[in-house]
């Protein structure tokens, strides 16, 4: 399984996210980075190594944790941080954690992560949602180079809010996960490959990508975790 890109959580080097950002962003120019389930910002961090002049938009919807991540990113320049979740539509949703926890990396718009994936009794608070298509206008972004999403079963939810970028060909790479959380929110990976019909998907690898084309449910259909990279396709000029 592992040799397929899946269970290879244990550090960035081990999932591929170091290969991967070294690889990708060696070739882009003061990239935009929109950090979607930023957490306490080791993603953000970790593109800052690699790019120093990366402009950074890092969202977390959980009062805590953003305050953490706010202390960690302090130092950087050209980041902004958003006390929001992102989604759909905007507005206001629950926001589920351990009870009695200060903000953990298993927070979710999914009652089910908690309660079922977790085996752990929830806590909710309402948390505000925005939308990338909302975001970026009002913050002059025409392009981002790379959306990364790590919001526990919502990823689907996270793109449906970017349709407008994503038509335009806004979003040059997108990063996210799919697992064992995407059995709660009831997403397929053809979900994915429907919203997104001009990009082609890999899962991550130690030192590359490995490609999921074409789509086939025994391939595709694993809910482990995993790291999926989708960026857009090469067209033949006619």
């Amino acid at each position: 399984m592992r040799g397929l890109g899946i269970l290879n959580y244990k550090n960035d080097v081990v999932s591929g996210e170091h290969h991967f950002l070294k690889e990708y962003l060696s070739s882009c120019e003061k990239p935009i980075l929109v950090d979607v389930g930023a957490n306490e910002g080791s993603y953000s961090s970790a593109v800052l190594k690699v790019k120093k002049d990366a402009r950074v938009f890092a969202f977390e919807p959980h009062p805590e944790t953003y305050t953490r991540l706010t202390s960690v990113l302090s130092g950087a320049e050209n980041v902004t941080c958003i006390n929001a979740a992102c989604g759909s539509a905007p507005g206001k949703l629950a926001l589920f954690d351990y009870e009695g926890s200060t903000g953990t990396q298993h927070a979710s718009l999914h009652e089910g992560v908690i309660e079922r994936v977790h085996n752990g009794r929830s806590a909710q608070r309402a948390v505000d949602v925005v939308t990338l298509d909302i975001f970026a206008t009002n913050h002059n972004i025409s392009v981002i180079d790379l959306l990364k999403i790590d919001t526990e079963g919502h990823e689907l939810e996270v793109l449906k809010g970017a349709k407008h970028l994503l038509r335009r060909g806004g979003i040059k790479a997108i990063q996210f996960e799919f697992g064992e959380v995407n059995v709660v929110s009831r997403v397929f990976f053809r979900d994915f490959c429907d919203l997104l019909p001009n990009y082609k998907f890999h899962r991550m690898l130690r030192s590359g990508l490995i490609a999921l084309d074409p789509y086939m449910p025994l391939w595709c259909e694993l809910f482990g975790f995993q790291n999926i990279v989708a960026l857009p396709m090469i067209r033949n000029p006619e």
